[in-house]
Order: structure tokens, then sequence, then C-alpha cells
């Protein structure tokens, strides 16, 4: 128990040494890579608008009208609420714009049901919630030193706990449509297993940052080799598939990044022991 706990110890540190230098810039970075799957999807449907037109119209059966409002919308929205939440501006609504934008489109592009799309975009939820729960928790410290703003100030703080250990909790289904789909081989197993321990270990909120950066390591190495759709042919019929894929992992990886930046929280394991 003793060198387990020494190993632990030392692979913090050399985590903490490692991510020290980005740390002035790591919130930038995991809200760009956060919503950079719905700039990728807002610049794809204006370059496939005629395609995205016929399909809405003759295989989802939407009037012509409604479904270049539809398109119109789901752009306008990703486009603003993206920058919105780059800037840190209004983050509340843009986080409600962009929720709004994945509940649509999975509705109307009728893959709701699609289990793997949908343990991904309980994932890219997962990483608004955090999103979110970092607008909340670093506002409130903001908040003025009086009797009536520091009531304010705890109740903001006790809603943005909440908000992260969501966040935590969503942010996980990516792996679940890994660790229980595909072919069960040796390799995926072994993957299975830890990036399952690493799941859990985020959950529950303990080591929840170097679990964070194990599961990122985890999702950068897997993300260029499985989803590589700069190498298939631009009229290869999985290009797109992979494309969505590729940048919507990304957008998770933000998530988890903003988790290392902000900690589990006080909803977790890690906070607890503090308190002993």
């Amino acid at each position: 128990m003793e060198k387990a706990t020494g190993f632990l110890s030392k692979f913090e540190e050399t985590l903490e040494s490692f991510s020290t230098p980005l740390k002035p810039w790591l919130p930038v970075i995991a809200r760009f890579l956060l919503v950079v799957t719905f700039l990728e999807d807002s610049l794809r449907i204006i370059s496939q608008w005629s395609d995205q037109l016929f399909y809405l119209q003759r295989h989802r059966g939407f009037p012509w009208i409604t479904a270049e409002a539809f398109l119109v919308l789901n752009v306008a929205l990703m486009v603003v609420s993206s920058f919105m939440a780059i800037a840190k501006f209004q983050t509340k609504i843009a986080v409600g714009a962009l929720f709004f934008v994945v509940v649509s489109q999975a509705i109307g592009y009728g893959l709701i049901f699609d289990m793997n799309f949908l343990f991904r975009n309980i994932s890219v939820i997962g990483g608004l919630l955090m999103l979110l729960a970092d607008a909340s928790l670093t506002n409130s410290g903001r908040k003025k030193n009086s009797y009536d703003g520091a009531l304010l100030n705890v109740n903001v703080v006790q809603q943005g706990e909440y908000i992260l250990l969501a966040g935590r909790v969503l942010l996980v289904f990516l792996f679940l449509s890994f660790i229980f789909g595909g072919e069960l081989t040796p390799l995926r197993i072994l993957v299975s297993i830890v990036s399952g321990i690493g799941c859990i270990m985020v959950v529950v909120g303990f080591k929840a940052k170097w679990s964070a950066w194990i599961l990122i390591t985890f999702l950068s190495i897997s993300n260029f080799f499985l989803n590589n759709w700069w190498n298939l042919h631009h009229n290869h019929p999985q290009k797109d598939f992979q494309k969505y894929d590729f940048f919507q992992t990304l957008s998770i990886m933000g998530g988890f990044l903003l988790l290392v930046n902000l900690g589990p929280g006080g909803l977790s394991m890690d906070e607890k022991k503090k308190d002993y």
C-alpha cells in the first residue's frame, strides 16, 4: 500500500510539473476545444447546404421552408454561442443555445435512438455543464463581500458544485460506447478496464485531475488513429462521419480539460479527504 501511495504521489507530481506551464492557457484552450465541434458542424452545414436540405426534406419530411429555417437557426446559434462561450460572455445563454442545438439536431436528423450518437452527445452535454460550472464558480468569486452578497455567493457556489458533479458524470458516457461496443480483443479489454477505472475515479472525484489527464491522453491517441478522416478520399462515404466524431471527441476533451482546471469540486472524494 505504501509503495502504491508513493507511486501515485510521484505520478501526481509529474503531472503537476507537466501541466504548470499550460495552466494560464488551459481555460481558453478548454473552452475552444469544447465548442470546436459546433464550429465545424456549422461550416459543414454551410458547405453542404443543398445536400442538407435534400436530406431533411426527402428523408425527414421537413417542408422546404421549415428545413431552411432549421438549418439557418442551427448555424446561427452554433456560431454566435460558440464565440460567446470562448469569450465567457453570457455563458448561461450560450450553453442553453448549444444544448438546444444538440437536442434539436438529434431529433431533426433522426439520430436520437442511435446509441453511439446518444452517448457521444451526452458527453458533449457534460462538457457544456462543465462550461456552465466554470462560469458559475468563477463569477461567484467576484461577488461583493456584503451580507446579501455573501448569501448569494454561497448559493451560486452550491449550484456550481452540483452542475460540476453532473458534468463529471455525463462526460464519461463517451467511454461507454467504447467499453460496451465493438469486438472484444485482449487489447480492447485492457483499454476498457483502464478507461473504466478512470471513468469511475472521475465520477466519484477521486484523484480526478490525473484521471482526467489519463482519459485525455487516451482520447487523443484513439481519436488520431480511429477518426483519421484526413486520410480518406473526399468522396468516401465515411469521411463526414469520421470528421464529425473527430471534432466531437475534441470537444469532450475540452470538457475534461475544464475538469483539470477546475478540479472535481466540493462534491468529490478528493474534497472530502481535505476535511480529515
